[in-house]
């Protein structure tokens, strides 16, 4: 008997050691991470880069029952602790600070129709997301809802309870700014039609349409428009029809307006399952219905999709495998690289046709044409994990900026689906060409990319898109202020940065004149130091010292002068390819660090914003400190990286908060945007295996392997040579077989 005992156990302990031996690194991803906390990602099922994305919309409608529902609305369709689902999501954007997109709202209800939101709206339950698949319960319907989604497709899967049940698809609400909507029957089971987006941030200019084809795989008994009722416009008061919702159920021409709708009734004696498919294009109804024609073809099933996405998912997180460390930080590590995989979106139809770049002309691409450009935060860090991991993307990637700047003669900021936002700061495009270009992806005009580069950098402010101030730039070196709230000094800032890579691109295109030019531009930065406060402090146009000046205005995201998001500590030291100057103009490394460690020690460091994220990593430019940049970055992985729905710091921004949580943890990092360098810095785990592209890396691995269980490096060897220094090139990553990290828990200064 005891023997036996002891046989199943064994038997037990087996099985499940198996099973944890099979995970794959998709069981590791949690999408309700960065669900709640301004994360603003959301759990809904996606491919890698994928157009299409449909996740539950939970920051609309009304339940009286509920006091505590949508409470944390913020720029996103999904917030983990709103409970109140007023439909799903069609095209999508992840941890991003402004609202826009989520639109083409399904929902399914039962009983008598009802075509108001916050009446049809539901509280639900028993929330599964893993990467492409999505699910939950209605708990006022007891419907079970499935979603998954293909590159330009999605597909829901409603199992309904018996008795009359509805299919909706509201065109009137949605997250974007614009409004306006046109839909039609095309027969009994498919609908086609198109709805407005933009304004991105409350841009004029990313004005759009989004183009669908829905069907549905069962003939309904009824089915309709519906639309809100206005009043006429010579009215002076709404009459009895104000505000509420007509339905149509024989008409079948084309239905326009702002809030409109289709909706589907069945009757069943029995639970029944159906299924609705969505094609999405932002060319044409006809790319819609053959994107969704060639992904979906006759005989899908969901089940069959959700299998597709997530091997496509594992496919892309397996090119990094990890052992050792924590389940926890197995979690955290995945499912960032799952975030940061899912921007930029591939705009092109399978016709390979997609929207021209701020015009009206349909082109087509034999590569894939890439959207969603949010390079003031992702020229940091995330194109070059894309740059080393998935090198082929990048340059994909490159090859849409220089299509845009054909088809609009200016490389992209922050551009949305083919329009401009001009959201943010300074020239980032430049960064992110120089860098993939200096790292050996060469596979482009980079005549013509620096023809582009230089334009922006050289053309007066009144008829530069990209630096509107340049005029002030040039003449001065630097900005000053023209109103108290002008964001000068973050604008300055940008342009170094930009100006610094476009030197060294300038340089090795044989540009000698132009490289001293645009040098001497990025170290402009000097002329706002403060040896009075040992911050930098915006200028005024009379060329004094901003007054009165407190460094830390503008923290917690308050307005600020001179200063975008964030307080003069948070941009300081944002000056990463000039550490060396500003070493010397604090009075020397001991004064550098103390100064640096302050702003730590003080509260005073932003770990949910872009320009101090790299701030640890610079401790290592001072010989014999390289110590702190390992106590750091593992303190702020602990603090700000979990694997709950609050385990982002703050906005992930577009994958680049997660990004840096990457590259930290694999134990290198590019603090320098356009500088093919990286500091090292102890990894979170004892082996670390990059698959490389032999095509672009000639070769097919990179291994790094963590010696010891200590937090402080106390030497480093590549291919078991000791390297003496803490900043190594992309070249030198990429020659080495095998880094090894030999640790030790005491600290090595």
């Amino acid at each position: 008997m005891v023997r036996k005992f002891t046989l199943t156990v064994s038997a037990c302990v087996f099985a499940a050691f198996s099973a944890f031996a099979q995970k794959s690194p998709a069981d590791y991803v949690n999408p309700f991470v960065g669900t709640t906390n301004y994360g603003t990602t959301n759990p809904g099922a996606i491919t890698p880069n994928g157009l299409m994305s449909v996740t539950p919309f939970n920051v609309m409608g009304s339940d009286l029952n509920n006091k505590d529902k949508d409470k944390s609305w913020w720029s996103t369709p999904y917030e983990f602790n709103n409970k109140f689902l007023t439909g799903f999501a069609h095209v999508n954007l992840s941890g991003v600070g402004c609202p826009e997109l989520s639109s083409l709202l399904l929902m399914p209800t039962t009983g008598k129709l009802d075509v108001d939101y916050h009446n049809y709206g539901s509280l639900y339950r028993d929330e599964i997301a893993t990467p492409g698949f999505y699910q939950t319960i209605l708990g006022k319907y007891n419907i079970k809802c499935e979603l998954t989604a293909t590159p330009r497709t999605s597909m829901a899967r409603f199992t309904f309870p018996k008795g009359q049940n509805n299919i909706l698809l509201n065109l009137g609400e949605g997250l974007t700014n614009e409004t306006g909507a046109s839909v039609k029957f095309v027969n009994d089971r498919e609908i086609e039609g198109s709805k407005l987006l933009g304004t991105f941030c409350y841009s004029t200019q990313s004005v759009f349409p989004i183009y669908f084809v829905m069907r549905v795989n069962k003939l309904s008994e009824k089915s309709g428009y519906w639309k809100k009722m206005r009043p006429m416009e010579a009215e002076a008061e709404w009459d009895e029809t104000a505000g509420k919702y007509k339905l149509y159920t024989s008409y079948r021409k084309n239905m326009s307006g702002d809030d409109i709708g289709v909706w589907f009734s069945f009757n069943s004696d029995k639970e029944e399952v159906v299924e609705v498919s969505m094609g999405v294009s932002f060319v044409s109804i006809e790319n819609a219905r053959l994107n969704l024609d060639k992904e979906q073809p006759f005989g899908t099933t969901l089940d069959k999709l959700r299998q597709q996405a997530r091997d496509r998912w594992n496919e892309d997180l397996s090119k990094i495998k990890i052992e050792g460390g924590t389940e926890e930080q197995k979690g955290v590590f995945y499912t960032a690289l799952y975030h940061t995989l899912i921007h930029p979106n591939i705009l092109q139809d399978v016709s390979g046709q997609y929207p021209q770049m701020e015009g009206n002309n349909i082109l087509t691409t034999n590569r894939d044409r890439y959207t969603v450009f949010s390079l003031w935060d992702t020229y940091r860090n995330v194109h070059q994990l894309i740059t080393l991991i998935y090198p082929k993307r990048q340059l994909d990637m490159v090859h849409t900026m220089l299509g845009m700047y054909r088809e609009h003669g200016w490389f992209p900021k922050w551009e949305l689906f083919g329009r401009e936002t001009l959201t943010m700061e300074g020239d980032p495009a430049i960064p992110v060409i120089v860098d993939t270009w200096m790292k050996g992806l060469k596979d482009f005009d980079i005549k013509e990319a620096y023809k582009g580069m230089y334009k922006s950098a050289t053309t007066p402010g009144k008829d530069n898109l990209l630096r509107p101030d340049n005029d002030e730039y040039m003449k001065r070196g630097y900005v000053p202020m023209e109103s108290q709230y002008d964001n000068s000094v973050s604008h300055a800032l940008e342009y170094y940065v930009a100006d610094n890579a476009l030197s060294t691109l300038a340089d090795k295109l044989g540009k000698k004149e132009d490289a001293k030019l645009f040098r001497k531009r990025a170290l402009g930065y000097k002329n706002y130091y403060s040896k009075e406060f040992g911050t930098l402090r915006p200028i005024t146009k009379d060329g004094k010292f901003y007054s009165p000046f407190n460094p830390k205005e503008g923290e917690n995201f308050q307005p600020c002068p001179g200063f975008h998001e964030g307080s003069s500590w948070n941009y300081t030291f944002y000056v990463p390819h000039d550490i060396e100057g500003l070493i010397k103009l604090m009075g020397g490394g001991k004064n550098f660090v103390d100064r640096l460690q302050s702003v730590f020690d003080n509260g005073h460091y932003e770990p949910t914003n872009e320009p101090d994220i790299a701030y640890p990593y610079l401790f290592s430019r001072v010989k014999g400190e390289e110590w702190r940049t390992q106590k750091m970055v593992k303190k702020l992985l602990a603090e700000n990286f979990t694997t709950k729905p609050d385990g982002i710091p703050g906005n992930d921004d577009t994958g680049t908060m997660s990004t840096w949580a990457i590259f930290s943890m694999m134990g290198f990092y590019p603090d320098c945007p356009g500088v093919p360098e990286y500091t090292l810095t102890t990894p979170a785990f004892d082996r670390i295996t990059i698959e490389l592209d032999p095509k672009y890396w000639g070769k097919d691995k990179l291994v790094l392997v963590k010696e010891g269980n200590g937090d402080y490096i106390k030497s480093i060897k590549f291919d078991g040579k000791t390297v003496n220094k803490f900043r190594i090139s992309h070249e030198e990553l990429i020659k080495a077989n095998v880094i090894t990290f030999v640790t030790t828990n005491n600290i090595n200064k």
